[in-house]
């Protein structure tokens, strides 16, 4: 297989990953303090993800980390015109692994109610900018040469990538509370599936907006689509996991509706980057110079092989750990992590 093409698909199973276990813990953390009516609630909803939390965030290191070995110029251009939303998003990250950890520190009803607000509002910003981040890279970036993008809050926060920002509030908040219904019991599980059946309403509409404004701003995004009909499974599976969620939820599947909700949100993204292929970050309209794709961003084909290898030695061993905190973790929680 063409290594470039490999590592393409790589980079964009750890990404999809990485939205279903993370999004589910950030999603959570969006809606945590109107979910959680009380202190023992609220901590019950932060027990439910205190075991694997900080495992999820792993997979956004090692995508981080096949940028830079497999696209070094993808991790250059986007890691210099996203650098302040970066700066944001390693801020909000720091602040919402204290809000998890320094909440059990001390047990005062000021403490833990100042590290339940840290924690929610890290959680909603963190959802917002990673959906503006994949808006303006389905919608294209400023190049001023090649391999150059010089990005500013004023590009990056257009109309399209505030709709994608919405979506993903919407749709890791509809995540996870389809984890707290599964992970607890009593009034709380119940609360936990209205949200579901509300948030589900909106994620379903901000998707429509989202599938339309598509067409307006990059209107070859379907060309993939129509040269491999094939590739037509992942956008239609999307919509039939979305489908198929909203009855999960309804009947109080809580199980089935969490694993398709993750199958939905990882169809997006799989649909996203077959509409993508081969570009990685592509230009803007009336850009100076073309984007970035798996050619002109790539490593010489010695590095890709290497990492490669490397890659899944170290996928394999994740993999292993993650399952295995999950299987021991595996039930309601019940004010199991102090």
């Amino acid at each position: 297989m063409n290594l470039n093409v490999a590592w393409f698909g790589v980079l964009a199973f750890t990404l999809a990953v990485y939205a279903v276990l993370d999004g589910f813990d950030l999603g959570l953390g969006t809606i945590h303090l109107l979910l959680g009516r009380t202190r023992e609630e609220r901590t019950r909803l932060i027990d439910s993800i205190g075991p694997v939390w900080n495992g999820n965030e792993v997979w956004l290191l090692a995508a981080g980390g096949s940028m830079v070995v497999a696209f070094p110029n993808l991790y250059a251009a986007s890691f210099s015109g996203f650098y302040l939303a970066l700066m944001l998003v390693l801020w909000l990250l720091l602040l919402r692994g204290l809000g998890i950890e320094f909440r059990h520190q001390i047990h005062h009803p000021m403490w833990e109610d100042a590290w339940d607000v840290v924690f929610a509002g890290a959680s909603a910003l963190l959802a917002l900018l990673f959906g503006v981040a994949f808006g303006n890279v389905l919608h294209g970036v400023p190049f001023e040469a090649p391999g150059e993008f010089r990005g500013s809050f004023t590009v990056l926060l257009n109309p399209f990538s505030l709709v994608a920002g919405g979506l993903s509030v919407a749709t890791l908040a509809l995540h996870g509370a389809c984890w707290a219904a599964l992970k607890t019991d009593g009034p709380l599980q119940a609360r936990a599936r209205r949200f579901a059946a509300v948030l589900w309403i909106a994620a379903a509409v901000l998707l429509a907006v989202m599938i339309a404004a598509s067409f307006a701003v990059r209107p070859e995004f379907t060309k993939n689509f129509r040269a491999q009909p094939l590739l037509l499974v992942l956008p239609l599976g999307a919509l039939a996991l979305l489908i198929v969620n909203r009855l999960a939820i309804a009947r109080g599947h809580d199980r089935q509706a969490f694993m398709t909700s993750s199958g939905y949100i990882a169809a997006v993204l799989a649909a996203a980057a077959a509409g993508l292929y081969p570009m990685l970050l592509p230009a803007a309209p009336g850009s100076a110079a073309g984007g970035l794709d798996i050619y002109n961003a790539a490593a010489p084909a010695g590095s890709l092989r290497i990492a490669l290898v490397i890659y899944l030695l170290g996928l394999a061993i994740v993999s292993v750990y993650l399952v295995n905190v999950y299987r021991v973790w595996r039930g309601k929680a019940v004010g199991v992590y102090r």
